[in-house]
């Protein structure tokens, strides 16, 4: 009699569009999808694996996620549109795509000089700004849940690299962003936008004279076998955006919300952590690799680079804003101080 019971009200359920373990008072199990476009064992991958478990252990098998790493449910291109329609629950996407979904104020990370380390590059995002910057996702369905790191970038090229006059006329490539493309072209360099997957072979052939990224770029992807000079200018950080459909988020009970929330903390705490020793590493790999020469930088050379490439705060303030910039500005300095 009790199955027959239960197998009517799932009939029930159905027929009124509802689930039917609500029918029967048992909560269902809700999946997360968790899509991004790098490897398990890259810093990213190991903090979404640890989301993974902390959610699973803490809500007691009532939220399941799912990780899907090296776009194998979705493309980079096609990822942020998937989570908007729901095809997906969550990503962790550079800040850089905000802007082309247009939240240009996003497009702020990528200025020059604008966090002097990680500690500013935490505490602007983990403080208001930070929340205040999620908030204009909201309308596009989108629910910001905690910021990642990558890095600060450094420059590579087969000559020479040590004045920022030493990259004027080469052709560098850059991933889309028009505060990047303003920062070669303010060096004098020719920026070209070129995918990720296809930078190793453009160095190789000389389609490109140089790149820019985060010194683990240059070992992952094999790089520096094919650029003979670094110079390590950290002018530009990269971070990511750990974000969920929203309406997914507002379903979720209040409790499950908290589940969420502090296993994301946990998971970016363990991400930095491991982002800070894998760029360390790779820059041992590479002196020790012999095929690539590291210039370090004394301060006063690096405010050289620095007195370059502040100009492209003041051109990239109508996209921006001044405020905003001038706000982060102040806040990673206090961070610094």
């Amino acid at each position: 009699m009790h199955d027959q019971r239960r197998r009517f009200l799932r009939r029930a359920a159905v027929g009124l569009g509802m689930p039917w373990c609500a029918a029967l008072g048992v909560e269902p199990v809700r999946v997360i999808k968790f899509s991004h476009v790098v490897a398990p064992d890259t810093p990213k991958g190991q903090a979404a694996l640890l989301f993974k478990r902390l959610v699973e252990e803490r809500s007691a098998g009532r939220v399941r996620v799912e990780i899907y790493p090296n776009s194998t449910l979705y493309k980079d291109k096609e990822e942020l549109e998937a989570l908007q329609i729901g095809a997906v629950q969550m990503l962790a996407p550079s800040l850089s795509k905000f802007g082309p979904l247009g939240v240009k104020q996003f497009e702020l990370f990528d200025l020059p000089y604008l966090f002097p380390n990680e500690a500013a590059f935490r505490t602007v995002t983990q403080g208001p700004i930070g929340a205040g910057l999620f908030a204009r996702l909201a309308d596009k369905g989108i629910q910001g849940l905690a910021y990642w790191t990558a890095g600060f970038h450094v420059y590579s090229a087969n000559r020479p690299l040590l004045a920022p006059g030493d990259l004027k006329g080469l052709k560098l490539r850059i991933p889309p962003s028009k505060v990047l493309e303003a920062n070669v072209r303010t060096l004098g360099a020719l920026p070209q936008v070129l995918a990720f997957s296809e930078v190793y072979q453009a160095l190789e052939s000389g389609v490109v004279d140089g790149t820019e990224n985060v010194p683990s770029s240059y070992t992952s992807q094999k790089w520096y076998e094919v650029q003979k000079h670094m110079v390590l200018t950290y002018h530009t950080h990269t971070g990511y955006a750990t974000i969920m459909n929203r309406k997914f988020w507002d379903d979720l009970p209040p409790p499950l919300q908290g589940v969420v929330s502090l296993a994301m903390k946990e998971a970016t705490d363990h991400e930095a952590a491991l982002v800070a020793n894998e760029n360390l590493a790779a820059l041992n790999t590479i002196r020790a690799s012999g095929k690539t020469h590291i210039q370090e930088l004394n301060d006063g050379q690096r405010d050289q680079w620095r007195a370059a490439l502040l100009p492209v705060h003041q051109q990239m303030e109508s996209r921006i804003g001044r405020d905003l910039i001038d706000a982060v500005v102040r806040t990673s300095a206090r961070a610094s101080a």
